[in-house]
């Protein structure tokens, strides 16, 4: 029993760590974008994100390798520069421009993948993510990413214009996606925000969903980012039904 436990534990705590890590940043920057009213441009960086893994592991770079967090990162700057110039441009039309740019990516991710002999389990992987599977060694890096777009966040927002918020905010998706996949950051981004606009809240509405669907997953042996992403997603209406007040 011990050791089962033991093993539970060396299983649950790196997740629940990259969870927390997820959360630290998209909470805040959740606000941000619930405030702009440009929901769904999560999800268009995050796929745009994934087309470069996938495009840097279809011509041989390591997964996981600096190689593939670049080419990621490139791919998500040119999207978030994108938008950045469709909102400057064509501010009535922005919301269905995202919507062009995730249909896109994510047909051309499936283009990429086609033939490929393990095409449909990759792109299984980069939507659902393999958070239970969270290696310690891979958090370091992706912590002090965090910390350095924290610490630009709140000290030094109000000094960014729009091209600044899409800097950061394709930044912190590309590390995301990798870390626990397009499903959970989305959730991670916007249920904490929508439900408890107000910080604090958001934190622990998002940290105890992830502890409960993460403990959930294990004990049920159910794909862990479904579970918290419904977990999330009770928990946070909720929070919206009987405790109105942290919405204020």
């Amino acid at each position: 029993m011990n050791l089962a436990l033991a093993l539970e534990l060396n299983v649950l705590l790196p997740a629940l760590l990259a969870g927390l890590l997820v959360l630290a940043t998209h909470v805040p920057l959740g606000q941000e974008v619930l405030k702009r009213g440009i929901v769904f441009i999560d999800l268009a960086i995050a796929q745009v994100a994934v087309l470069g893994v996938i495009a840097a592991e279809v011509l041989g770079f390591e997964a996981h390798g600096w190689a593939v967090q670049a080419i990621a990162a490139a791919a998500a700057l040119a999207g978030a520069a994108l938008l950045s110039y469709a909102e400057r441009r064509f501010a009535a039309q922005e919301e269905a421009l995202i919507g062009v740019l995730f249909v896109l990516a994510a047909s051309l991710a499936l283009l990429l993948l086609h033939g490929h002999p393990h095409g449909a389990e990759h792109l299984k992987d980069v939507l659902e993510g393999q958070i239970l599977w969270t290696e310690t060694r891979i958090l370091l890096p992706v912590a002090l990413l965090y910390v350095a777009v924290l610490a630009l966040w709140f000290g030094a927002r109000r000094r960014f214009g729009r091209a600044g918020f899409y800097f950061l905010f394709a930044l912190t998706v590309t590390a995301s996606v990798q870390l626990v996949g397009v499903y959970l950051v989305f959730a991670s981004l916007i249920i904490p925000a929508l439900a408890a606009p107000r910080l604090p809240f958001a934190y622990a509405l998002g940290a105890l969903a992830y502890a409960l669907g993460l403990t959930l997953s294990l004990t049920a042996d159910l794909p862990a980012a479904p579970v918290i992403v419904c977990t999330l997603a009770l928990l946070g209406a909720t929070v919206w039904r009987i405790a109105p007040s942290v919405r204020r």
